[in-house]
């Protein structure tokens, strides 16, 4: 049985908000980054290695944090997360040069990390397994609101008060989500003390999520798929303000406007899911994107495209990303039973250490023009496709309606 609705909603605007902590700290601080080279002495470029960090870290603390949400309950690791966060933001003030930004913002990570796998194993913890494609398309709705507001956040604070206050504003945020986790959002997960912390159990563990072919081939093919979100979001600065020469206040908007894209998809979505499966729903955009993508690489290299065409492509990108990344989630959480935490954990790793790699391209190659941007859409989108395609063959039978190993919230 689940509680009434009003439980339901706030457990879910909760869950959203602490799932969109890192995307404010990915976000907010996108419009300073002309400002930040400036007052660090490197380049715009040089300055995005430290968004990449950021997903570096937020990978490398997925698996850190799946076994402590198994082994001591979900909320005293996210309590630890969000405290080193709100440090480690704070310490980014400070920031003298660009290799100490890029330090601490994988510092930062690795708290803002817990808020992530916490809340996408408590998905999995207080409602059915039928539903989490759903809630996790609702959960993405409160986690569009960063797209929206964070760049026009940004640009107000960097502009008004200085980069070195995105910071600021990030930590007071996190403060004030770390009260309401302890005042209003239930304990998912009773602690298991039958979870071992010790390296080789967590080993075998991680690779008991690997084996199962439905987890492994639906969580790095979407990993793929999304991490075109992350070189977007990676690129943007270098798309809009040095390829095209758009204003700060431009770019917010821009920014803004390009979200709805995915917003929108996303939530169309959960009314798509009423008539069809998440594998069909994910099959299915990505034979949309992976055409797009190569289009807009051929475009590129030829020189078709100004910022009007650049900018539908981008729309239907990222369109075809609020539907692929609910379904992939989903589909590839199913099978689990007892140990949900440590496959969320595993499932956010490839996702983000995929789109970091990805990402990361953008400031290794140091270039001022898209054609590294293009090239990482296309391979991303085509290598998720194949992914999908070859993994399909080892799956029996497709799970994606069982209620195994779901909770559903008590009356």
């Amino acid at each position: 049985m689940s509680q009434p609705t009003h439980n339901r909603v706030l457990i879910i605007v909760i869950l959203g908000a602490l799932s969109t902590i890192s995307p404010f700290a990915i976000d907010m601080y996108l419009p300073a980054f002309p400002a930040i080279a400036g007052a660090l002495g490197t380049s715009t470029a040089k300055v995005s290695l430290s968004l990449s960090s950021y997903f570096a870290g937020m990978a490398a603390a997925q698996l850190f944090y799946g076994p402590l949400l198994d082994r001591f309950g979900r909320k005293l690791p996210l309590y630890a997360g969000l405290i080193l966060f709100i440090v480690a933001s704070v310490l980014c003030l400070f920031a003298r040069n660009v290799e100490w930004l890029i330090a601490l913002r994988f510092v930062q990570a690795l708290g803002g990390c817990a808020a992530a796998v916490a809340a996408m194993a408590m998905v999995r913890d207080f409602f059915p397994a039928k539903e989490t494609a759903k809630i996790i398309s609702l959960l993405i709705l409160v986690i569009s609101a960063s797209p929206l507001l964070a760049p026009s956040v940004g640009v107000f604070v960097a502009g008004h008060l200085g980069w070195q206050w995105v910071f600021i504003a990030l930590s007071a945020f996190v403060l004030l989500m770390l009260a309401v986790s302890a005042w209003a959002l239930p304990e998912g997960h009773e602690p298991d003390r039958g979870i071992s912390l010790r390296p080789l159990p967590i080993l075998r563990n991680y690779a008991g999520v690997l084996r199962e072919p439905q987890f492994i081939t639906y969580a790095l093919s979407g990993a793929f798929a999304f991490s075109g979100l992350l070189v977007y979001v990676a690129s943007s600065p270098i798309i809009f303000m040095e390829v095209f020469h758009v204003s700060q206040r431009q770019f917010g908007a821009i920014f803004a406007g390009l979200s709805g894209g995915f917003i929108g998809s996303n939530q169309i979505n959960v009314l798509l899911l009423r008539k069809f499966t998440s594998e069909q729903i994910f099959r299915a955009t990505l034979l949309v994107e992976c055409p797009v993508a190569l289009l807009f690489l051929v475009g590129t290299i030829h020189g078709w495209f100004g910022l009007p065409a650049t900018l539908v492509l981008l729309f239907i990108s990222l369109s075809t990303l609020g539907l692929a990344y609910p379904n992939a989630a989903a589909l590839a959480l199913v099978p689990f039973e007892r140990n949900i935490g440590s496959a969320s954990a595993m499932l956010g790793f490839l996702q983000i250490g995929v789109s970091g790699a990805a990402s990361a391209s953008i400031g290794v190659f140091n270039s001022h023009t898209m054609m590294p941007v293009t090239l990482a859409l296309a391979a991303t989108a085509w290598i998720g496709l194949a992914i999908l395609l070859i993994g399909k063959r080892r799956i029996p039978q497709c799970r994606y309606v069982e209620e195994k190993g779901a909770h559903p919230l008590p009356h």
